[in-house]
């Protein structure tokens, strides 16, 4: 039997760049890897400031997209390590660092029809929408496998608005952010 006759194995590829949003894509990935009992992928895209190969002309060029790249790993580390802590995701692992977009880089890792891609919303508004493109819905639009988006929790809103009011130094309504808490973390009614 050759290597192309042999079973693949089922993969599950998700998204991460270390986001709320993404740590949040990861854990649902490793519960869906476990319930289908595949690999998990998580994949971390980056990009060199300045373009790609134009950034390799020099040699300095060259030096810091190896800067670049060592980041990147380090930032999919600490992602793994966040959400799996020393106890391992459950499943068979292979992480992913690749130069590029991230929906072209996903896309191109979950190539199969029996993938399954994840990502995660984000929580964003509309001038962030307009000026950065949503990765997951390029990635609706050109994966050739179920695409799986998960949405940001509840509590992001409420952060983000803590963090705003912080940052102008306007006062907190405590009671407010309390009553968002309790609403986030109660169980949905049926």
């Amino acid at each position: 039997m050759s290597d192309s006759d042999a079973p693949r194995a089922a993969r599950v590829v998700v998204g991460v760049s270390g986001s709320p949003g993404s740590l949040a894509a990861l854990r649902r990935a490793a519960g869906e890897a476990r319930l289908r009992g595949a690999e998990l992928w998580p994949v971390l895209a980056w990009e060199a400031p300045g373009g790609g190969p134009g950034a390799q002309r020099s040699l300095a060029g060259g030096v810091l997209v190896e800067d670049w790249a060592r980041l990147a790993r380090k930032r999919l580390l600490s992602a793994l390590c966040e959400v799996f802590g020393g106890t391992g995701a459950g499943v068979p692992l292979r992480a992913l660092v690749a130069e590029g977009t991230p929906a072209r880089v996903l896309v191109r890792t979950a190539d199969r029809e029996d993938d399954v891609l994840v990502v995660g919303s984000g929580g964003r508004g509309f001038f962030n929408r307009v000026l950065w493109p949503s990765v997951g819905r390029r990635c609706l639009a050109r994966a050739v496998c179920p695409v799986l988006v998960v949405p940001p929790s509840p509590l992001e809103a409420a952060l983000a608005t803590a963090r705003r009011r912080n940052a102008w130094r306007l006062r907190m309504d405590t009671g407010h952010v309390e009553r968002e808490f309790r609403a986030a973390a109660a169980p949905p009614e049926a």
